[in-house]
C-alpha cells in the first residue's frame, strides 16, 4: 500500500497539498494518508475533517513524512525535512526548480526523487495536473478583485437621476490563463476591458470574452507564434512600435493587470516609469510578476509602491489569498498526477519513468539531477534562448490549448 505524507507549509504559505476531498479519493485508490496536525487550518480544513476522510494525523512534520512513499507539498520544503524522508521516496510539489541552485542540489543529493509540478508537459492528458493553470486562474481573478477594491471608484457604468457614473477602463497585459480570468472578472464587474499579447491566436479569445485586443497587427505579428503555440522573438522595430502603442493606451486606463511571468527568468518590463507618470491619479496597477522582479519599473515585490498618485501592487502569492479554492484545485492536480503511478493490484507506488508526465516533471532521482534544463542552471549555464511567450499566463509561457473552452468563460468561470 502506498503511503502519502503531507507536512505543514511555511508561515508564508496558507495552501496545503491535500484536502479532505482528495484524501478520501486517494484512500479509495489504495493509499494510506498521513497529515501533519493543523496543516490544513490556514486553508480552513480541520484535523477532524481529515480524520473523517480517513487520514491519520501526525504530531510533527517528520512523523508525517518519515514513512511515506510520496510527500505532497505546495512549496519546496526545508532540507532537514527532506532528509527525514525515506531514500527513494518521491517529493511532489511546486519546487521552484530554477531558484536557489545550491539548495536544490542539496535536496537532490538526499536520494529523494524530486518532481516539480511547474514543469508539467503541455499535453492533453496532463491538463488535469497543470498546477500553473489552476493557480494562475485564481490569481487573475484575485488581481481584479483587489484592484477594484483599491480603485475607490465604481467599475460599471451607472445611470442615476444625479448623473452618469462612467465605466472604469481595465487593461490586461498578457492573455494566458491569469490574463483570461482577469478579463472575464473585470467584464463581470462592468469595466471596459482591453488586452494585449504578442501571440495573434489569443485575439479571438479576447474578443470571445467581450474585450478589445490591442496590438500592432503587422505582418511580423501575424507570424509571431510557433506551431507549438509559443511566441517567437520579435524584432527591435516591432518592440518599439508595440511599446509606443501600449504607452499611448495606458494613459487612459484606470486599472492595469500585468501577467508576464516566465519561469526561471526575470519578468519582462512592460510598463516604464514614464508610462506610470502618464496615468491619472487614483489609477491602480496589479503586477502578477512581482515575484520575478515585476513587469513595471516601479514594482516593489510584496509591497505597494505609490508614484504620482498611481499605486502599483506587487503581490507575491495571490492564489494563497483564496486558500480554500487554491488548495482544492492544487490537491486535485496532485491526485491526478499520482493516481496513474499507483499499481492497481498491489496498491504500491509504481512510477513509470518513461511516461511523458514523469519524465517532464522529474528533476532528481537516485541522488542526481536528471532534468537537463535544471542541470544546466546548476552548472551556471545561461538560460535556454528558445522562443518564449513574452506576455503569457502567470507562471507559464503558453496559451490555453482549447480556445473553444474560453468562449464559455463568462458563464462557467474556468479558463
Amino acid at each position: 500500500m502506498i503511503a502519502i505524507g503531507v507536512p505543514a507549509e511555511g508561515q508564508d504559505e496558507p495552501r496545503i497539498g491535500l484536502t479532505p476531498e482528495t484524501v478520501k479519493k486517494l484512500i479509495k485508490a489504495g493509499a494510506k494518508v498521513t497529515v501533519r496536525a493543523g496543516a490544513g487550518l490556514r486553508s480552513h480544513f480541520s484535523d477532524q475533517e481529515y480524520k473523517d476522510a480517513g487520514a491519520e494525523i501526525a504530531k510533527t512534520d517528520a512523523d508525517a513524512v518519515s514513512g511515506a512513499d510520496v510527500v505532497f507539498t505546495v512549496r519546496r520544503p526545508p532540507l532537514a525535512l527532506v532528509k527525514s524522508m525515506k531514500n527513494g521516496a518521491a517529493l511532489i510539489g511546486m519546487l521552484d526548480p530554477f531558484a536557489d541552485a545550491e539548495g536544490l542540489d542539496a535536496l537532490a543529493k538526499t536520494g529523494v526523487s524530486l518532481f516539480a509540478m511547474e514543469l508539467m508537459p503541455r499535453i492533453t492528458r496532463a491538463q488535469s495536473m497543470d498546477v500553473l493553470s489552476s493557480q494562475s486562474n485564481l490569481a487573475g481573478y484575485k488581481a481584479v478583485v483587489d484592484a477594484a477594491a483599491a480603485f475607490e471608484r465604481a467599475l460599471p457604468m451607472m445611470m442615476t437621476a444625479a448623473g452618469t457614473v462612467p465605466a472604469a477602463r481595465a487593461f490586461v497585459m498578457g492573455v494566458g490563463v491569469a490574463g483570461l480570468q482577469a478579463i472575464a472578472t473585470a467584464r463581470r464587474l462592468g469595466a471596459i476591458v482591453t488586452a494585449t499579447d504578442v501571440r495573434p491566436a489569443v485575439k479571438e479569445q479576447v474578443a470571445s470574452l467581450g474585450a478589445k485586443f490591442i496590438a500592432v497587427e503587422d505582418e511580423e505579428f501575424k507570424q509571431a507564434e510557433t506551431a507549438g503555440g509559443y511566441a517567437k522573438e520579435m524584432s527591435d522595430d516591432y518592440k518599439k512600435k508595440q511599446a509606443a502603442l501600449v504607452a499611448e493606451h495606458v494613459k487612459n486606463q484606470d486599472i492595469v493587470i500585468t501577467t508576464a511571468l516566465i519561469p526561471g527568468r526575470p519578468a519582462p518590463k512592460l510598463i516604464s516609469k514614464a508610462m506610470i507618470e502618464s496615468m491619472r491619479p487614483g489609477s491602480v496597477i496589479v503586477d502578477l510578476a512581482a515575484e520575478r522582479g515585476g513587469n513595471t519599473e516601479l514594482t516593489k515585490p510584496g509591497a505597494i509602491a505609490a508614484h504620482n498618485g498611481v499605486r502599483i501592487f506587487g503581490p507575491l502569492n495571490l492564489p494563497g489569498q483564496v486558500p480554500v479554492n487554491a488548495s482544492s484545485l492544487y490537491a486535485r492536480n496532485l491526485q491526478a498526477f499520482i493516481e496513474p503511478f499507483i499499481d492497481k493490484e498491489t496498491k504500491a507506488l509504481a512510477i513509470n519513468w518513461e511516461d511523458e508526465v514523469a519524465k517532464g516533471t522529474a528533476i532528481a532521482r537516485d541522488g542526481a539531477v536528471v532534468n537537463q534544463m535544471v542541470a544546466e542552471r546548476l552548472a551556471g549555464k545561461p538560460p535556454n534562448t528558445a522562443p518564449q511567450a513574452a506576455t503569457a499566463r502567470n507562471g507559464d509561457d503558453k496559451a490555453p490549448a482549447k480556445p473553444a473552452a474560453v468562449k464559455r468563460q463568462p458563464k462557467g468561470g474556468k479558463t
